[in-house]
């Protein structure tokens, strides 16, 4: 998916990726005379660009279901000083009056470097107060927009880091006139993001999460316009995966589910197709959740029955869980929907990018598949397997280091997937396996023992790839 929040900032012009990595990477010495004679020789009549992040600023982690990747990608594997580092940084930030706008931008862009690649929750669990201050203040008073954003992903790093269950009283309504006042459009969108992760990890409650489903709603609705982002994709889509995320820690949407599929729909014939899967994975979410696990008190109750074809034919893995039981119906036109799924899910028009075609047909071919049976999650497969005469059900996992497999069977854990990789991007794997109740109370991840024929496969894998390293090495010398 094209990513539709990059922005470039003021009059700036960019910078190359390679080098923006570079800058991005290292921090200034510490040094007064060294740190002053370097921020002199920047050129200081340009805005940084959005591109001197390094993915800081922007969503470089928008997953579709046709491109996930193996959350093993971490960013700097050799930094051994990183807790000095982090010292530095913070004392940085938090010795704000004798700092400029360059620092503070500098300071916030290595602190969410750090923040990703290492669970620092223990050297920051004194400082909380403070650093959210400094972190706020620069979110108030607007001095840059690249300061701005880059204050809203350390706001967001710090939360899911320590998940305080303070900081969200303390920035929600610093964060709700932001998205509604901002001059900046990437700055309200980064809010956005930054005020649902606050909320799910900064101890908002389910009154919290249902009154900011509600202003999410109401920016989806408008298109943007009732904060003054009209008809922006990005910030639609924001306000989308961020519904969606707080939609998933509730248990009862039956009074909400109505509205918002049709509002959901609305956004299927957008032009964009991130607002469009955004829209359609959280109707997917919808579907599944109108189904609970059946409880000892249903045998009692009339209940719609479980097609006893498709339980049968139901994958070994969906038939291991509790039987599902259908709640309530999510929305009152099902055949309306699908129809309009249809079409999304085969759409051909010349006017769509190849690569945004096959998006929208893997996804919304996954997403029907759930609308016509919310018993099935992300891309189930109705084909029969010859082994066991019965669908192969869902196959999508997630690789965590060498053993930890992740199944990604149901709508919830792919939208609690994506909303982390999004904050954590490549740091994923470390906060899962350091400890961050944030990742290991939020998915379900399994460890797995290699077994012989695993090894063998790895082995035959490794020497295949390294056959192709050698090819492309020698055709180069060629």
């Amino acid at each position: 998916m094209p990513d539709l929040r990059r922005q470039v900032f003021e009059s700036g012009k960019t910078i190359s990726r390679k080098a923006a990595s570079r800058e991005g990477s290292r921090r200034p010495s510490r040094n007064p005379s060294a740190q002053a004679s370097q921020q002199s020789s920047r050129n200081t009549s340009r805005q940084p660009s959005d591109d001197e992040d390094g993915g800081y600023l922007s969503d470089d982690t928008a997953l579709s279901i046709g491109s996930l990747d193996d959350l093993a990608d971490l960013p700097e594997p050799d930094n051994t000083n990183w807790t000095e580092e982090l010292a530095d940084v913070i004392q940085d930030i938090l010795e704000r009056k004798r700092s400029s706008i360059l620092s503070r931008e500098e300071s916030y862009a290595a602190f969410c470097r750090l923040a990703k690649c290492h669970f620092i929750d223990d050297h920051l669990r004194n400082r909380v107060n403070d650093l959210l201050a400094a972190f706020c203040k620069s979110v108030k008073f607007e001095t840059s927009v690249r300061e701005t954003i880059l204050g809203l992903r350390a706001l967001e790093l710090l939360t899911v880091t320590t998940q305080d269950d303070k900081i969200y009283e303390n920035v929600e309504p610093l964060l709700t006139r932001t998205i509604r006042d901002s001059t900046s459009v990437a700055a309200k969108t980064a809010a956005i993001h930054c005020l649902g992760t606050c909320a799910i990890f900064g101890g908002a409650g389910e009154d919290g999460f249902l009154d900011q489903m509600t202003f999410f709603l109401d920016i989806v609705a408008s298109d943007g316009q009732s904060i003054g982002a009209d008809d922006d994709p990005g910030a639609v889509t924001a306000a989308l995966q961020e519904w969606g995320s707080l939609a998933v820690e509730i248990d009862d949407l039956e009074g909400e589910s109505e509205d918002a599929v049709q509002i959901f729909m609305d956004q299927l014939d957008s032009g964009e197709s991130s607002v469009q899967i955004a829209a359609g994975e959280d109707i997917a979410l919808l579907y599944e959740k109108s189904y609970s696990p059946e409880e000892e008190d249903d045998e009692d109750e009339e209940s719609e029955p479980e097609d006893e074809d498709e339980s049968f034919m139901a994958a070994p893995s969906a038939r291991a869980g509790p039987k599902l039981i259908k709640r309530y119906n999510a929305y009152h036109n099902t055949h309306e929907l699908a129809s309009q799924l249809q079409t999304l899910a085969t759409v051909h028009s010349k006017h769509i990018s190849k690569k945004d075609k096959k998006s929208l047909h893997s996804n919304f071919a996954s997403i029907l598949n759930t609308i016509e049976n919310p018993r099935h999650g992300p891309t189930y497969n109705t084909a029969i397997n010859q082994d066991t005469n019965r669908h192969y059900g869902s196959k999508m996992t997630v690789k965590i280091g060498r053993q930890g497999v992740m199944n990604i069977d149901r709508w919830w854990k792919w939208i609690r997937l994506h909303s982390l990789r999004r904050v954590l991007q490549g740091g994923f794997t470390v906060h899962y396996y350091e400890g961050n109740r944030a990742v290991l109370d939020s998915l379900p991840v399994i460890v797995r023992q290699d077994t012989p024929s695993d090894r063998g496969s790895a082995k035959r894998t490794a020497r295949a790839r390294n056959n192709r390293r050698w090819a492309v090495h020698d055709a180069d010398s060629d």
